[in-house]
């Protein structure tokens, strides 16, 4: 049998899918199943004077009506577990300091952003408890919001909890190395301000949750459009005071993730809480509006930051004060804005830092993981930075970042910062120069004035770590099933990451089994008991070793329990091809579907202490994460007349370690670069200066479709890491990393000369035009170095 992993091993998921047989949360119709609507708050912050529910309640199908303070004796203002996580080297080496902030399910007294959930209905259906929204009167009182972050750390800023004495979330400072004495002696200075804007997922199916009570036994059964279905059921039981073994959590197919469906919502407590109370099935499904408003959205940062350089263009050191929008609640702890931090640095070997980061809360939508979860903003301040800096001294961009990279020899490389997991960040391997060779020859082997039809041109590049792999476990269960076919159960649940393939291949290569025969089986908490779920680009990594590790028990308890029947040592015989036979080939040969068959309880000729089932579960628990690494050009033609740009070519080179199927891990790899172009050239969630959502539709908020996918092309300079058996890097959220950085420079080379500094997205073509006019530039200048123009 050849092994399978490195194999572009075609989907297994692909087919039930193309053939509609896919089942999400809205398909589950459970009979009796009631539907839920919710209120939410048409102000950014007010005070709940009253919620008039009584007409609402006599409405034609109306079963339940609940607001906040009908919830107020029954269920306690969310706070999640990571929220509460500080390690103490973190502590130590930053001095963070970060507020637990407890979200109510339904507030009783203050809305505190727009689309926050105020009362509920249930119905017969979802027509009639939309019907029956209209009929509740709700009286607020309008308070002074605050929206923009940094606004919201001035002294006397409207507080967004009154008890609070100002809007700081969170707080930390790393610093390295004599900064002060870098920038004193510094050739060159070059200071920003640089804004990552809001962004919202936008996958294809919005959250969902159905909840059913078993009748018989007051099983509580629940299915959600989740990333995280373990940890669910684990908030879910402690929140309405259960013991986890009553519930069951279950992720159907998912129509997308992206990091909004790692977090709990309110939705998902209060739809299970509904359904033991009217005794009947409850689902909810977002509406777009809802998602636009109600789902967590993601970025949202300013950075101040300063690199200093010698004559040459050696970065000595770099300075960065952020502030980071939590919105308005701080629900995740150190997890995005930490992030930044970690990331902020990236593939340069730079001798000191300081960065500060204040985080805050405001008026506005919670902001949360969303594909990258803090690194893109890093990257996007840095790579702006670092290109600023090669203008400023007059060295090819790539170029100058060549002469900073980490050298492949000082693998391992220690950053002096302690990760966000509480252990020393050390990139474990990997060969930086060869990344950005091998992205610049991707884009600089075509004549692109060419095929610019009168366009402005424009290169750029933006380079990065990504910290992937983390813990703190995932699990893995192996079973021989009737046939010989083996079911795989993990904690891990896809969003479409392919883990039905992926994990099959690895499980069949360390079984010796088939790759047809292994099934996989996700996001089920019946399926298997402990699991972290999928989020921030841990699957291979931690669910993929933990399979490794099962399959490896499973392979011996089969040698195991076929020695016995063969009577032979398990040593001399080898599992190939779904067949035990000896090493030597010399004896009978035993399929593993009559060897599971032989091992039953009602086989009169089973051995005597010999296993019933063939099972094996492990726990793979990784010590540091992995840094995956990659470097994206894009080539841009810029119409000056209209701010148009387009894409002519985007490139990656990516360093994933051990690629278990290629062609999955590119696909990987090229959506995240369309969620990157997005944000780069299309998508920005807008909030008012009073609160009020101003993009709350595809109406206003624009998104790429396959008509604006540029070419593409995808290199992998794979280093396998040594921290784990498998030496794979997790790849989930590279592609979305790059893009808004690498774009902004393409752009600004291509207008350099028009005095355009790019200092936020999305590039749209107003804003482009008016970042000419603001440089002083009419369109019609010619082209600077760095950037070629082409006649008419």
């Amino acid at each position: 049998m050849s092994e399978l992993i490195g194999r572009s091993v075609p989907r297994v998921e692909d087919e039930r899918l193309l053939r509609g047989e896919g089942a999400y949360v809205d398909d589950l119709h459970p009979s009796g199943c009631s539907e839920a609507a919710f209120l939410r708050s048409p102000q950014a912050h007010a005070r709940i004077v009253s919620i008039d529910v009584e007409e609402a309640r006599s409405a034609p199908g109306v079963i339940a009506v609940l607001t906040g303070a009908d919830l107020a004796g029954e269920l306690e203002p969310m706070v999640f577990q990571i929220a509460r996580v500080v390690p103490e080297t973190v502590r130590a080496s930053t001095g963070a300091v970060s507020r637990v902030h407890p979200m109510p399910a339904i507030p009783a007294d203050r809305a505190t952003y727009v689309g926050q959930p105020l009362a509920v209905v249930v119905a017969e259906s979802r027509y009639l408890a939309e019907d029956a929204l209209e009929l509740i009167e709700l009286e607020l009182e309008p308070l002074p919001a605050v929206v923009d972050p940094e606004a919201a750390l001035e002294p006397g800023a409207p507080l967004v909890e009154p008890e609070w004495e100002d809007n700081l979330a969170l707080e930390y400072r790393y610093r390295r190395g004599d900064v002060d004495a870098a920038f004193e002696q510094a050739a060159v200075v070059v200071e920003e301000v640089f804004h990552s804007h809001r962004h919202v997922a936008s996958p294809i199916e919005t959250r969902g949750v159905v909840a059913t009570v078993d009748p018989l036994d007051g099983t509580l059964a629940v299915s959600a459009s989740t990333q995280t279905p373990h940890q669910l059921r684990d908030f879910l039981a402690g929140a309405l005071r259960r013991a986890p073994e009553t519930l069951r959590v279950r992720a159907p197919d998912v129509g997308g993730g992206f990091g909004p469906k790692g977090a709990i919502y309110p939705e998902d407590l209060v739809i299970p809480y509904l359904a033991t109370r009217v005794g009947r099935p409850v689902k909810w499904i977002e509406d777009r509006s809802e998602h636009f408003a109600a789902t967590t959205h993601g970025r949202e940062q300013v950075h101040r930051i300063a690199l200093a350089a010698d004559a040459d263009g050696r970065i000595l050191a770099v300075r960065d004060s952020i502030v980071h929008n939590c919105g308005a609640y701080h629900t995740l702890g150190l997890v995005v804005p930490y992030n930044t931090l970690t990331h902020l640095i990236g593939p340069y070997d730079v001798p000191a830092v300081d960065v500060r980061l204040r985080a805050a809360i405001t008026n506005t939508g919670v902001v949360a993981p969303y594909r990258g979860a803090g690194r893109p903003e890093a990257v996007f301040a840095m790579e702006r930075a670092v290109t600023r800096l090669a203008r400023a001294v007059g060295i090819d961009a790539a170029e100058l970042r060549a002469r900073n990279l980490i050298a492949p020899e000082a693998m391992p490389y220690a950053t002096g910062m302690i990760y966000r997991d509480g252990t020393e960040q050390v990139y474990d391997s990997g060969d930086y120069p060869k990344l950005l060779a091998r992205a610049r020859a991707l884009v600089e082997e075509e004549p692109w004035a060419e095929r610019a039809a009168g366009r402005r041109v424009g290169v750029g590049y933006a380079a990065y770590v990504e910290g992937t792999g983390v813990g703190p476990f995932e699990s893995a269960a192996l079973t021989v099933l009737g046939g010989g076919r083996v079911r795989v159960a993990t904690g891990a649940s896809s969003q479409g990451q392919s883990h039905r393939t992926t994990l099959a291949q690895i499980a069949a290569d360390a079984l010796g089994v088939p790759f047809e025969r292994i099934e996989v089986v996700g996001g089920d908490t019946a399926a298997i008991a402990a699991g972290f779920g999928t989020i921030a680009s841990r699957s291979l990594v931690v669910a993929g070793n933990a399979v490794a590790k099962a399959a490896a028990e499973l392979r011996a308890a089969v040698l195991d329990a076929a020695g016995s029947l063969l009577g032979a040592p398990p040593e001399s015989l080898t599992l190939a091809d779904g067949t035990i036979r000896p090493l030597d080939g010399d004896g009978p040969e035993l399929p593993l579907a009559d060897l599971a068959g032989a091992l039953s309880p009602f086989n009169p000729r089973r051995p005597a202490g010999a296993p019933t089932e063939l099972h094996a579960k492990a726990i793979f628990n990784p010590g540091p994460v992995t840094y995956a690494a990659g470097v994206h050009a894009a080539v841009v033609a810029v119409d000056p007349a209209t701010g148009a740009v387009e894409i002519l070519r985007y490139a990656v080179s990516h360093d994933c370690g051990r690629p278990v199927n290629p062609a999955i891990a590119e696909g990987q790899v090229l959506g995240g670069v369309m969620q990157g172009i997005g944000g780069a050239l299309y998508e920005e969630l807008v909030y008012d200066p009073d609160g009020q959502l101003r993009t709350g539709s595809f109406m206003d908020y624009l998104l790429p479709t396959a008509g604006e996918m540029p070419e593409i092309r995808l290199v992998h300079v794979d280093c396998p890491t040594p921290l784990n058996p498998l030496g794979v890097k997790g790849l989930g959220e590279g592609g979305a990393i790059g893009p808004p950085a690498a774009i902004a420079n393409a752009v600004e080379d291509a207008l350099a000369d028009l005095g355009v500094v790019v200092r936020a997205c999305p590039l749209t073509p107003d804003r482009v035009r008016a970042l000419i006019r603001a440089g002083g530039g009419d369109g019609g200048a010619t082209a600077g170095a760095g950037a070629t123009e082409v006649a008419a």
